[in-house]
């Protein structure tokens, strides 16, 4: 979050990477690398950048710092950090600061609301080779993250599913029957909306793949549309992508079976595997 500030300032400003750089007595690279998240922040650099960059209200500056302080603290999920890629690590830090997430998913369970059986069928998925002690923090991880639905302030999760989610049997038919049941028990939280885009819906043009919006607290914060692809994940928080992504998902809730049809389908599923 912090990054993108930064660089939403400097592109204000008028200022070069380069220049940025030459601040803060290092190169473009780290500027970039900073702006993008995928470095620390020294509050030195915060600072003169900030300065650079014309940054006059005080109280704004205190909150940018305390940002830079926080950011250099690590979060619960460090400890995973064996089994989980740097282009994840900022995914998991941006969806502790969410207050609401907004996911399209066509072929799995979306990670927050896996069960742990679920869940572990899903990470050994095509990776067999992977040591049980690695299976094992990878689902704790998946596990873990799913207190941001249960803390005293929950972010508020909003999730459409491809109908086939409900027939794929990841984990074996019992894995699969235990974990529609889980998201019965989902669905009726007041801060969660679960729908499902039936065979019978031809969806929304230009909705492709899984796809995740996240929106924060801070007003101007924008909201960050997040991609992953099998060896990377893709961040985009231009105002015009995001537009779009939000255009697409607001098709897809349209296009998708009601809210008040989402128990009856999740029944029907498990009536099919009686």
């Amino acid at each position: 979050m912090l990054g993108g500030q930064l660089r939403r300032m400097r592109e204000q400003a008028g200022i070069s990477r380069a220049d940025a750089g030459w601040q803060i007595r290092a190169s473009e690279s780290k500027v970039s690398r900073m702006e993008l998240g995928r470095v620390g922040f020294k509050e030195r650099d915060v600072s003169d950048l900030l300065e650079l960059y014309g940054m006059a209200d005080d109280e704004e500056r205190f909150r940018l710092m305390e940002l830079a302080r926080a950011a250099n603290n690590p979060g619960w999920w460090s400890r995973y950090g064996d089994v989980m890629p740097s282009w994840f690590t900022n995914y998991v830090g941006l969806e502790v600061a969410a207050t609401l997430i907004r996911t399209y998913e066509v072929m799995f369970v979306p990670g927050l609301l896996q069960t742990e059986e679920y869940a572990r069928a899903v990470v050994q998925l095509g990776k067999s080779y992977l040591p049980s002690a690695e299976v094992d923090q990878r689902v704790a991880l998946r596990v873990t993250r799913q207190q941001i639905l249960t803390r005293p302030n929950p972010a508020r999760l909003w999730v459409v599913i491809d109908e086939s989610v409900l027939h794929r049997p990841v984990g074996g038919e019992d894995v699969l029957r235990a974990q529609i049941e889980h998201l019965l028990k989902w669905a009726a939280q007041p801060n969660i909306t679960l729908q499902v885009m039936p065979f019978s819906s031809i969806g929304y043009p230009g909705a492709g793949g899984a796809f995740s919006i996240l929106r924060f607290p801070e007003g101007d914060l924008p909201d960050v549309v997040y991609i992953e692809h099998a060896a990377s994940a893709l961040y985009l928080d231009k105002l015009d992508e995001v537009d779009e992504y939000v255009a697409i998902m607001e098709g897809l809730t349209i296009a998708a079976a009601p809210v008040s049809a989402t128990e009856g389908l999740l029944k029907e599923a498990l009536a099919r595997m009686d």
